[in-house]
């Protein structure tokens, strides 16, 4: 669990509010500045005193994006950044940021007119790129339970749990509970692509090695299977980019330092 506390200090004679989080997993001091004010990400065993020397430090920096999500708050309409591209369903999708003029407290994400459009109000505590990743979770989920009645009732086999979850070097995984679990980034790859990792997951629960049963159970299934591996392979990069690094820094609004 993170710890938070509130401290504040004074740079180039303007009192600034900021927002410690104590972290485990943290490598590196960051500060993030955006619409729920500055918040400085501090590793274990870092003290205050080399926060604040961090503040000063950046200070430049760190008045400068205050000063831009100042502005944006008073605009009476809502303003786009383009950022990057994702893969969305295999195809090549623009990501936006809105910045609006509203109340909202959190992200809203939503497929239009062929983008994916990060909508942001003046409350926002959620970073952009992270309310994305949520969306996309969700997208992955519903695909996946939409199709995964297709296939268990083909071979008569139904799984314990099913998790979507952010695997680091799979894309599917059956356990020996008989529970499931698939990557969210296959929400990125073409429908075929899923289908077929949601049957090779699903033939596990009753052929557990990868023998010539196996495949021929998974290809009786999914005939595109050949293709769905052969797509994999080409496009292991366009899957597995960073958001962070699509969403335009514009709207994370983030900086870091190692300590």
């Amino acid at each position: 669990m993170k710890a938070v506390t509130q401290q504040r200090i004074v740079l180039r004679g303007r009192r600034v509010d900021f927002n410690i989080v104590v972290s485990r997993t943290a490598q590196q001091t960051r500060i993030r500045v955006g619409p729920g004010g500055v918040e400085v990400l501090q590793p274990v065993g870092v003290n205050d005193e080399h926060v604040s020397a961090f503040l000063r430090k950046n200070e430049n920096w760190v008045l400068a994006q205050l000063d831009r999500v100042a502005s944006l708050r008073v605009l009476r309409r809502p303003v786009r950044q383009e950022s990057g591209e994702i893969l969305y369903r295999g195809k090549p999708t623009p990501v936006c940021v809105d910045f609006v003029d509203t109340k909202a407290r959190g992200n809203r994400v939503m497929l239009n007119d062929g983008k994916i459009v990060v909508r942001r109000g003046p409350e926002t505590q959620t970073e952009a790129v992270r309310g994305l990743e949520n969306w996309l979770r969700r997208q992955a989920r519903s695909a996946i339970a939409d199709y995964l009645p297709v296939v268990t009732k083909r071979i008569g086999a139904e799984p314990g749990r099913v998790y979507v979850m952010g695997q680091r070097t799979k894309w599917g995984n059956c356990s020996s509970r008989r529970n499931l679990s698939f990557n969210w980034r296959l929400i990125l790859a073409p429908d075929f692509v899923l289908r077929y990792l949601v049957a090779h997951e699903v033939v596990h629960l009753v052929v557990p090695d990868h023998s010539a049963k196996f495949w021929l159970t998974v290809q009786s299934l999914c005939p595109d299977m050949e293709r769905a591996k052969q797509w994999l392979s080409r496009h292991h990069a366009d899957l597995t980019v960073s958001l962070d690094s699509v969403v335009d820094p514009m709207c994370s609004l983030e900086k870091g330092v190692r300590s």
